[in-house]
């Protein structure tokens, strides 16, 4: 009876061998209902943020195409190659995990957050190379908006390497539940969050 009693009371255990009653193919939104309220809400403060870009961008069309012309796009392309392929990592570590009868795959966790931390080096290089040269976010309202939004995407980057160690150390447990399966979705949403306001950015401030 003890037993029948702890067994209910307990969240059933699996091993990344045996996740077939952690599959979710079917009906099912991956993630909390909290990250995705959250990147909601992030969705919209950053529309503002490009909707005010855009305007400067028109209120002020030749200080912004001589800023714009000023940055160095290749940085800006590797820096959208490195999000763009961490978060490839982040969704074959998480499959890996949701799909029964494959490999465990944390190192694919590890590889994202090497991105992640190969975009913070190179975005703080780019910031200090600007910096030395004189370059403020007081030099014009195009690199006020550069280094105000960019460092607010930073954060973001910051939080989804936080984010990404936590998956990776539930993905080393020996047994994973449900609620582990749905912790690495929830980090892997907020890191492709990362990655599609960071593509937005870049076409304003480097293409436009």
């Amino acid at each position: 009876m003890l037993d029948g009693v702890a067994n209910a009371m307990s969240e059933p255990a699996l091993t990344s061998h045996d996740t077939s009653e952690l599959n979710p193919r079917l009906n099912h939104v991956p993630g909390e209902i909290g990250i995705w309220i959250f990147v909601a809400g992030d969705l919209i403060v950053f529309a503002v943020f490009f909707i005010v870009i855009a305007m400067g961008d028109v209120d002020q069309p030749e200080v912004f195409a001589q800023s714009r012309a000023s940055l160095d796009m290749w940085v800006g392309v590797l820096n959208t190659l490195l999000l763009l392929t961490g978060s490839w990592f982040v969704a074959i570590g998480v499959e890996k995990f949701r799909s029964p009868g494959k490999p465990v795959g944390s190192h694919y966790f590890s590889l994202a957050i090497l991105c992640g931390v190969a975009f913070a080096a190179n975005k703080s290089f780019e910031w200090g190379a600007k910096i030395s040269a004189g370059i403020t976010p007081t030099t014009n309202d195009f690199y006020m908006f550069f280094f105000i939004f960019t460092g607010i995407h930073m954060l973001h980057v910051l939080v989804g390497i936080g984010l990404l160690l936590l998956i990776r150390s539930v993905s080393r447990r020996p047994a994973l539940t449900r609620r582990d399966i749905v912790t690495m979705e929830s980090g892997a949403t907020f890191w492709h969050l990362v990655d599609l306001l960071w593509i937005v950015l870049f076409a304003l401030f480097y293409l436009l």
